[in-house]
């Protein structure tokens, strides 16, 4: 979102200094120093006080940018109504005509999917596999997702990352720092000392791999591990769900866990019933939507983020792609919020 207008005013405090307005399919938008401020319904114009860097308001919730990344998800889940996360997983090859086939049209259809999606979704989700086949041109395109997905939505990069020390060092600043994205997925094998560096952007978050959703994910994370200092054996995944709440001093850690194994999700929920959790398998995984949701929801019917890429970005291969993309991102989301009332 491009600001229309810069205002010089201040707050009757005058400590308050509004630095822009910015108008966004999904409503009105002022950002005030470090706050955004958002209205559903710009013709109401209903604020709420601010709370702890948040402003909750009764046609929409905003939050500091620069805040834990938990308030800015819950934030947009709230704006949009939406568990919905996106996934942005470009394939030139299944571009429509209209936008082109080669690398170079990677920006181009991402951003007509995310302008398509953006009142829709609570997140979205490159997944570097998808960008590192184009060299130069396709991570200049990953790039560009953080700056085109409207700045009060989280932008969660799928790389699942995990080396030793030094070198996870080196991503965390690459993905937080160089890319500015605001959270990404890790992969716990190496154990805490390689998440370490991750876990130091406190305002950022990670999503450590649990129960992934492809097939052959049992093979390890179904082992039963023999735990002297438990009451009980426990599966890798379970240790894993384990480690992880125990690495969560910051409230900058989630889970990674597949809706196509809805069993094994419900057991993470209620061993981590207040972690979010990064739900990937709906759509071409053909993961069990309902019973999926049914799942992983929290108390509170939220705590998820359901993703799904290649459902929505591919809903059409011809002109009409953008509008089939929101037909099927709308879908998926009222489905995601009938399951999470029931």
């Amino acid at each position: 979102m491009d600001p229309i207008a810069r205002l010089g005013t201040n707050g009757t405090d005058g400590a308050v200094e509004a630095l822009g307005v910015q108008v966004h399919e999904t409503g009105l938008w002022l950002s005030f120093g470090e706050y955004i401020i958002g209205f559903r319904d710009p013709k109401s114009m209903v604020m709420s006080p601010i709370v702890s860097g948040s402003v909750w308001g009764a046609c929409g919730v905003t939050t500091a940018i620069s805040g834990a990344f938990l308030e800015r998800l819950r934030a947009a889940q709230n704006v949009n109504d939406s568990l919905l996360c996106v996934g942005l997983d470009p394939d030139p090859v299944r571009f429509p005509d209209i936008v082109g086939h080669g690398p170079q049209a990677i920006v181009a259809f991402n951003r007509a999917i995310i302008e398509a999606t953006a009142d829709l979704a609570c997140c979205y989700k490159p997944n570097f596999g998808f960008y590192l086949p184009f060299g130069v041109a396709g991570l200049e395109a990953l790039v560009s997702v953080r700056e085109d997905v409207p700045a009060h939505i989280p932008v969660l990069l799928d790389a699942k990352m995990g080396d030793i020390g030094i070198t996870s060092t080196g991503y965390a600043r690459a993905v937080f720092e160089t890319w500015e994205f605001d959270a990404v997925t890790v992969n716990p094998f190496l154990g805490r000392d390689s998440i370490e560096p991750f876990l130091a952007y406190r305002d950022r978050a990670i999503f450590v791999l649990a129960r992934t959703s492809n097939p052959g994910s049992g093979l390890l994370q179904d082992r039963v591990l023999k735990e002297e200092d438990s009451l009980s054996d426990e599966t890798v995944t379970m240790a894993v769900v384990r480690h992880a709440r125990s690495w969560n001093e910051a409230g900058n850690v989630g889970l990674v866990a597949g809706a196509t194994y809805p069993a094994q999700l419900a057991e993470i929920r209620r061993a981590a019933p207040d972690l979010p959790i990064l739900v990937p398998g709906i759509g071409a995984q053909e993961g069990d939507l309902d019973a999926a949701v049914r799942a992983g929801v929290d108390t509170h019917g939220a705590g998820l983020l359901v993703n799904a890429s290649r459902a929505i970005s591919y809903a059409s291969d011809g002109s009409d792609f953008q509008e089939a993309a929101r037909k099927a991102a709308s879908s998926l989301r009222d489905a995601i919020n009938r399951s999470r009332a029931s």
